[in-house]
């Protein structure tokens, strides 16, 4: 018997368990070394299609997939809901190339159940020098894996309740303020701290929303927007982390699901009531006066938080601009973008919501938010929608 060191031991007990599945065999073999590289992530198979996959998966035990778009015999599309069949707790991240097609089916797959997608470089030689894609591949193993062993095991990360939001009361000068009491609850392994310092709703009515989103953020959006019924009485500002191709495939999605008219924003777009503005692909979106009205500005500042577009650039401009008219939502995502965007948001007098944990597919960027006592109001994501309307319309 060959004895395990004490970091072998530890890895094979706790390590989240990962298949890899891509009709490469240099791809395949590329990105089962990085994530067997990592201590926190063990892979317990590959697979060249996905009809290989469905007669391993059940036998592997693995809580995460990686799943290529497109295979020989049978393609990651059609293998999907077979695996959650299988496996209902599986997380399934999407593989692909960045060509049109492939963004399209990528969206599909989320909302038939892929919790997340990796746009993929097009050539072995360009994945193999790519570290930004080794490092998201890893990030969102590593989230992901932590959702699929706290829905396999539910009682042992119970999260702290979350109580609704008070109703709005007229305050004396007759605008609409909030008074939200919650325990938010805090990211796994975190410290129970009591309950969160939650801040008050401005009285100053929105006259500008702004959606943060990342793992998740796709469905939670769809969901959002059709909670709204009808465009919202002012602009709509949304950064999603997802790569080019993607969002204006993502605005031309929530235009047909809700008929609330959203595109890609352009440079010099003058912000129009009830039209949803998505940052487009590698451009960060803010926000300038201009001539008297407030326009778009796109640009390829450097990331943050790893991110381009980032949450935090279109939220400390929107602060600037709009202060306490300013609307925030923090949506389901990985990391903590957003956060420091939030904080000028509060410092302008402007109102945060967040996402809550058990609606969240991960809670990192609603749950930073929410911790740092940066929220006025924790809500599930069917709640984000009516809190949304109450307070355009003044707490009517």
């Amino acid at each position: 018997m060959v004895s395990l060191a004490p970091d072998e031991m530890r890895k094979e007990r706790d390590a989240y368990r990962v298949m890899v599945v891509d009709d490469s065999a240099v791809i395949r073999g590329l990105i089962a070394r990085w994530l067997d590289a990592d201590p926190r992530i063990t892979v317990v198979a590959t697979a060249h299609n996905g009809l290989m996959a469905l007669r391993n998966l059940k036998s592997s035990g693995a809580e995460v997939v990686i799943l290529d778009v497109e295979m020989p015999e049978m393609d990651g599309m059609t293998a999907l809901p077979k695996m959650i069949e299988l496996v209902p707790n599986l997380q399934i991240i999407m593989a692909s190339t960045l060509t049109r097609r492939n963004a399209e089916i990528s969206l599909r797959a989320l909302a038939a159940g892929a919790a997340d997608y990796v746009p993929k470089p097009s050539t072995s030689r360009e994945v193999n020098n790519s570290a930004e894609f080794r490092r998201e591949i890893i990030e969102k193993v590593k989230a992901l894996g932590a959702v699929a062993r706290n829905l396999a095991n539910p009682a042992v990360h119970e999260p702290a309740p979350v109580e609704p939001a008070k109703p709005l009361h007229p305050a004396a000068d007759g605008a609409a303020v909030v008074r939200p009491v919650a325990l938010a609850p805090l990211p796994a392994g975190a410290p129970r701290r009591g309950p969160i310092r939650l801040q008050k709703i401005s009285s100053v009515l929105p006259r500008i929303l702004a959606i943060g989103s990342s793992t998740g953020g796709p469905q939670a959006l769809f969901e959002l927007f059709k909670g709204l019924k009808a465009a919202p009485d002012l602009p709509v500002l949304i950064t999603q982390h997802m790569p080019p191709t993607f969002t204006a495939i993502l605005a031309d999605h929530i235009a047909r699901a809700t008929g609330i008219p959203c595109k890609e924003a352009a440079d010099g777009d003058v912000l129009k009531a009830g039209q949803i503005y998505i940052a487009p692909g590698d451009y960060h979106l803010k926000v300038e006066e201009q001539e008297g009205h407030v326009v778009a500005r796109i640009d390829q500042a450097p990331p943050e938080n790893f991110c381009r577009p980032a949450v935090d650039p279109m939220l400390r401009s929107v602060a600037r601009v709009y202060g306490p008219a300013t609307l925030a939502v923090i949506l389901t995502g990985m990391g903590n973008d957003g956060m420091e965007g939030c904080q000028r948001v509060i410092q302008a007098g402007g109102t945060v919501l967040a996402q809550d944990e058990q609606s969240s597919v991960v809670w990192g960027m609603p749950g930073a938010v929410a911790t740092a006592g940066l929220a006025s109001a924790v809500l599930p994501l069917r709640d984000i929608a009516p809190m949304i309307q109450r307070l355009v319309r003044g707490g009517r």
